[in-house]
This record gives structure tokens, sequence and C-alpha cells, in this order.
């Protein structure tokens, strides 16, 4: 990877929380981290990674941010000097879920 797109994806994160923790004021997303973003290539599609911490359901809280996203986007254009602002996908990140996963069933396995 390049860089550029590491760079790129560091800004996104940061400016996407930002946006989703300060400015949406949807309350059924509740407490939401954005875990990691990956930009195309050509910086035109990015995908959101991101965990939450609410009582709604994972695909409910992932319809909520796709459909933000254009007002998401909006706000990135405003706030970054990119020549393009990235379309969006917002995607549940479930590695705790796996880790945890995995860590009972090694402790299962070990006794």
């Amino acid at each position: 990877m390049s860089r550029r797109i590491e760079r790129v994806n560091s800004l996104l994160k940061r400016e996407i929380s930002f946006i989703v923790e300060r400015e949406m004021k949807d309350p059924r997303l509740g407490f939401i981290t954005i875990t990691h973003v990956e930009c195309s290539r050509d910086l035109r599609h990015a995908k959101v990674y991101f965990n939450f911490h609410t009582t709604e359901d994972t695909s409910v809280v992932e319809i909520i941010l796709n459909r933000a996203s254009g007002y998401i986007q909006g706000k990135l254009g405003e706030r970054t000097r990119l020549r393009y602002t990235p379309k969006l996908e917002f995607i549940y990140d479930d590695t705790l879920e796996r880790m945890e996963r995995i860590d009972r069933l090694l402790k299962e396995e070990n006794g």
C-alpha cells in the first residue's frame, strides 16, 4: 500500500470518527468506534469498518450509517482537501467477537 493511501486512510478515519461521534444525532447509534478505513487505489471508494456499543442490532446500525454516507461524505468534502471525496461503505468489524470466540474455544480445549 502506498504511503499516500495510508495517510488518506488515517485522515478519513479521524474525520469520520469526529463526524459520527459529534455531528450525527441519531440516538440508535450509541457509541461507535471507527476501527479502520481502506481506500481503493484511485481513492474514489472507501470501506469504513466500525464497531459499536449499543442495544441495536448490527444490521440496523450498518443501515443507518450507510444511509447517512452521503451526509458524512459531504462533511468530509468540507473538511479535507482531497481532489475526490471517496464514496463510503460502512461495514461492521466483527474482529473482537471472533477473537473472543477463538479465546473461548481455546480455553474449553485446554480445560
